[in-house]
């Protein structure tokens, strides 16, 4: 058996954030924790427990919705 769920979300969000944050794309802090949090949880709660496949599918999603945003 893997991780504790809290401790995958965690640690899938940590991932997707220091990845973020050290190529400059998070640019507000508060909206991209909710964002990534929402989205790494959605993942687990259809049943994927992969932390490296939950971390870049939420870079994917964040890196998405920011082209979206920019494009207005």
């Amino acid at each position: 058996m893997g991780e504790p769920i809290p401790w995958l979300i965690e640690n899938a969000i940590q991932i997707a954030w220091h990845y973020l944050e050290s190529s400059g794309e998070i640019i507000e802090p508060a909206k991209a924790s909710k964002f990534l949090f929402k989205t790494v949880d959605e993942m687990v709660l259809k049943s994927e427990h992969r932390k490296l496949m939950l971390a870049n599918r939420a870079i994917d999603a964040y890196r998405s919705r920011s082209k979206r945003r920019q494009a207005y």
